[in-house]
């Protein structure tokens, strides 16, 4: 398994960022193996395929996702990661300006002290700005900022989910699903729900991502692939994609998916946008 492990990783960061990337020796260390595999590292922003990807972090503190989050790991592998005192994370959502239009991916907590907005001012654009919100999934931490208290935050923007996690959420316990229903229904005339496969306003691609929840979706994009949850601690799992993180609501299936869009991203040389990927590279 180490060795089929190593493999992997070898190939992304040798080949997911294509010739366009200009690693430096320090980037492509396994010491720094996110900053060669994620999208907008080394700025607020990449572009690639006259499209404009900017990661906007939620998060106004530090985060580091606790070890025991992913069950009991060896103490050599912990050290050979250097990961002891927790995994580098984020709360992230991206902006893509594609064909005139602007579209974001997930919306954050909507927390008191999210820093979405912020980072869409910075960025030079307003709520009422964005067309079309593409959500990876129905987790809090990705749908929360499309709300503040009973008022949509996105007067204008149209919203695409898959039609699977729509469905699955609808069929869960009245607790877990009051979020998710409050917020559909806000947006419900502006609510789209597409199949894996369906091309979206843009150019993007709703692909099956299945495993951390029941229709978690992946979107291809041009160079790039926002990919959600797919990793929750890149340190551990770009290396170890078979450990899971206890948000994974079918563990099977979210190694299948792991492995298989890390495999696919490097063979089509694309960046991934990860809603949790660190915020700096990995020290």
């Amino acid at each position: 398994m180490m060795k089929k492990s190593i493999f992997l990783l070898s190939g992304i960061l040798i080949l997911l960022c294509g010739g366009s990337c200009n690693l430096s020796p320090k980037q492509a260390s396994a010491t720094n193996q996110a900053q060669a595999v994620f999208a907008c590292m080394d700025s607020a922003t990449s572009e690639r395929d006259g499209l404009k990807l900017t990661r906007i972090g939620d998060n106004a503190r530090e985060r580091l996702m606790p070890l025991s989050l992913f069950g009991k790991l060896p103490q050599e592998m912990i050290d050979s990661l250097n990961i002891g005192k927790g995994i580098p994370s984020s709360v992230s959502t991206f902006l893509l300006e594609a064909d005139g239009k602007r579209i974001l991916f997930d919306t954050g907590m909507g927390a008191p002290d999210s820093r979405l907005l912020a980072g869409l001012s910075a960025a030079g654009v307003t709520p009422d700005d964005i067309d079309y919100i593409y959500l990876t999934h129905f987790h809090g931490d990705h749908i929360g900022g499309m709300m503040r208290g009973d008022t949509v935050v996105f007067p204008r923007a149209e919203i695409y989910a898959a039609r699977q996690e729509y469905d699955s959420w609808l069929q869960m316990p009245e607790e877990k699903k009051a979020q998710v229903v409050a917020t559909m229904n806000a947006y419900q005339e502006r609510l789209h729900l597409v199949a894996y496969g369906d091309t979206l306003p843009g150019g993007v691609v709703a692909l099956n991502c299945a495993g951390h929840t029941p229709g978690h979706t992946a979107y291809r994009a041009g160079g790039f692939l926002i990919v959600g949850d797919l990793v929750h601690g890149a340190a551990l799992q770009l290396a170890h994609p078979e450990i899971c993180a206890a948000f994974d609501m079918n563990p099977t299936e979210a190694v299948e998916s792991r492995r298989y869009f890390l495999d696919y991203a490097r063979r089509e040389k694309l960046l991934l946008a990860d809603m949790h990927q660190p915020e700096n590279p990995v020290k």
